[in-house]
């Protein structure tokens, strides 16, 4: 990470910024993820009811603050909050406020870009990143105030875009040269590097953190993870009305045929509690799971990520 970063970015030193996973990712993953030295994060909306969010920012915040305390040597990165910024998220607003109460180091938002949210992160000076599937939607988010840009690209897990990361990242690194992380199918501290060598600061990770013990899923979903790999991964919008990425064995388990799903009105999207429904019971998943080899703890993981990163940096050093 060459570049100047801003706010609490600055403190990453690791490359990793972890995807907040739609029911999956919890207080307990987010604090083992910025423990071990990357950016934990989830989606405000896995806090049901929304009182519950108070209660989960309180549990992080102190929890890191106490590892920080014991550890000033080694301090935990930042944890991030993920806003859906969408019409059918009735708690956009109030799970805002809630982030400003407890001045969460990093905002990501989603599928939208509204001034109001940038301006509140910024008030207490949080950064925001954008998560972004082309160019187009990259500018306006930029427009609009977000600070740093997520480029989904092909085969990242849950709502994903279709763009090639080299199309995608040499496109957004023409006209912004902030913040930028990547996200498709980056499993290996081998696919750090490249996405640094791409152009981005971070590697943005989400599938493989599904199989670990942290998680907040089913033990069938994540031996599923450790068994399946890019075949066994479906594109479709069926689901909540944006194109995403799934695990095939799940969908048959719903009695439905994955080479054969109907496409859903994008007009209908709902990121309520129908949306809750289908996402415990279809599994989302990106391509780059074929690298997942067992369920492990958060911590093991990282440091597997940490040992292939040096690795492979020491490997191309060397060639």
């Amino acid at each position: 990470m060459g570049r100047s970063l801003p706010g609490a970015l600055a403190r990453v030193k690791f490359p990793v910024i972890a995807s907040p996973m739609f029911i999956i990712s919890n207080p307990q993953m987010v604090i083992a993820q910025c423990k071990a030295g990357i950016v934990g994060s989830m989606p405000a909306l896995n806090a049901r009811p929304a009182s519950q969010l108070d209660e989960w920012l309180a549990e992080i915040t102190e929890a890191l603050a106490a590892h920080n305390a014991a550890h000033p040597e080694a301090p935990a990165a930042p944890f991030a909050i993920n806003q859906i910024v969408h019409k059918s998220n009735a708690r956009l607003m109030e799970d805002m406020a809630l982030c400003v109460k407890y001045q969460v180091p990093i905002i990501i938002t989603s599928l939208g870009a509204v001034e109001e949210i940038n301006q509140a992160a910024h008030s207490y000076g949080g950064v925001v990143m954008h998560d972004v599937i082309n160019n187009r939607f990259a500018r306006k988010a930029i427009e609009k105030g977000a600070d740093g840009l997520i480029a989904v690209a092909t085969g990242a897990g849950g709502h994903a875009g279709v763009k090639s990361p080299f199309a995608l990242v040499q496109e957004l690194r023409q006209w912004f040269d902030g913040p930028l992380a990547l996200s498709g199918s980056i499993a290996t501290g081998g696919a750090i590097l490249a996405a640094q060598a791409m152009g981005a600061d971070f590697a943005y990770i989400g599938s493989p953190f599904i199989a670990t013990e942290e998680a907040r899923a089913s033990d069938a979903y994540k031996q599923c993870v450790v068994d399946s790999n890019s075949d066994d991964i479906v594109y479709t919008n069926l689901f909540t009305g944006v194109h995403g990425n799934y695990l095939a064995p799940s969908i048959r388990a719903a009695g439905l045929d994955p080479a054969h799903l109907p496409e859903a009105d994008p007009s209908k999207m709902d990121f309520g509690s129908g949306a809750a429904k289908a996402w415990k019971d279809i599994w989302g998943c990106g391509q780059g799971i074929g690298a997942v080899k067992q369920v492990q703890p958060v911590a093991q993981y990282v440091a597997q990520l940490r040992r292939e990163y040096a690795q492979a940096r020491d490997a191309l050093l060397n060639t």
